[in-house]
């Protein structure tokens, strides 16, 4: 089990290019970031004082690979808390984190015929993973990326990257403006000899795949999901 350690870190970069969605890069003042692909942090707006134990916060999925030097992580606005860092958020301020947490790809999968499916910043856990030199080690893998319109494609960057770091990634994405939502069916139909469902996304969406994936025989070891909220 990783041992989680606590971080003083200053924002170092705000991107806002869609509104009510935001990435945020963020640089320790205490010590090299220590995480694994697709493992999560919390994230706290006041400073952390032992004495008075560790303040609200927050999870977030690392969006950065292990190797860079810097945290990246992307949110959108969905709540009082995260309405509140889109308002007192700036370049230089000084936040809490404590990480790392979750083992969404150190738990035991097949590597082979893996498919991705994320809706939304959802994508974030798997970008982490699609960064990193480990994401050769990929057999046949394929993405399916779910997004409100091409104006929220804002990852075009890292799956670029992706895509250099293993020549078989597929990608394919849906845009709700123009094809409606991910259909999980749609998904087996084009995936018929899957080795391992990596799921990321809003509650409903994971719920809802997770049932038809299970009814139609898919084994629940075949099945793995970002549900840390």
């Amino acid at each position: 089990m990783a041992i989680v350690k606590k971080y003083q870190a200053e924002v170092v970069k705000i991107d806002n290019r869609i509104e009510g969605i935001y990435t945020l890069e963020l640089k320790s003042l205490s010590g090299r970031f220590k995480y694994q692909p697709g493992q999560f942090l919390h994230l706290a707006l006041d400073a952390y004082d032992p004495s008075a134990g560790w303040p609200e916060s927050r999870c977030f999925s690392m969006q950065s690979s292990p190797g860079e030097e810097n945290i990246r992580i992307t949110y959108a606005i969905k709540g009082g808390y995260t309405q509140k860092m889109s308002v007192e958020l700036s370049t230089g301020r000084i936040v809490a984190l404590k990480l790392p947490y979750g083992d969404l790809f150190t738990q035991e999968h097949p590597r082979e015929n893996t498919v991705f499916i994320a809706g939304g910043t959802g994508i974030t856990p798997f970008l982490s993973l699609f960064t990193h030199p480990s994401f050769a080690d990929y057999l046949k893998p394929v993405l399916f990326l779910g997004l409100r319109s091409s104006r929220f494609n804002i990852y075009q960057k890292e799956l670029a990257l992706a895509t250099k770091i293993n020549h078989e990634l597929r990608i394919n994405t849906v845009y709700q403006d123009e094809q409606g939502i991910l259909d999980i069916k749609k998904i087996q139909n084009c995936t018929p000899t899957p080795g391992c469902f990596f799921i990321s996304g809003p509650p409903a969406m994971i719920t809802g795949f997770k049932s038809i994936l299970f009814s139609e025989g898919i084994h629940k070891e075949q099945v793995k999901t970002d549900e840390w909220e």
